[in-house]
């Protein structure tokens, strides 16, 4: 078992996960989890995850939501990033780089020989 299991890790990133998929254009909750999972390579968000992250963010005002017929099958709940989206999207960037600043100051073999001298 690994010390740092991924879905651990990814319980405190998904609304920035899904903030930047959205940054470029409106998608449906599938095809982000796709775009995700493609990207990240061993990012594997479950829809459990995910659905209530878009609910979460959608009632923050942070994306927008919108039924559209689908071409072929039932309609689908397009999501887009708003305004207060984008500023949200820009805040977790930096929170997300100062963390990883941090940890990485904490874990790496620098700071550990540093400490000894």
């Amino acid at each position: 078992m690994s010390p740092l299991p991924r879905n651990q890790l990814l319980k405190g990133t998904t609304d920035l996960l899904v903030l930047a998929t959205l940054e470029q254009e409106r998608l449906h909750g599938y095809d982000i989890l796709q775009r995700i999972r493609a990207a990240g390579r061993e990012l594997s968000l479950s829809e459990g995850a995910l659905y209530p992250t878009l609910h979460r963010l959608e009632a923050r005002g942070a994306i927008a939501g919108a039924w559209e017929e689908g071409s072929s099958g039932p309609r689908r709940r397009y999501y887009a990033l708003t305004d207060a989206g984008r500023g949200l999207l820009s805040e977790a960037r930096s929170e997300w780089e100062q963390f990883v600043a941090d940890v990485e100051a904490v874990a790496s073999t620098r700071a550990t020989e540093a400490s000894r001298g």
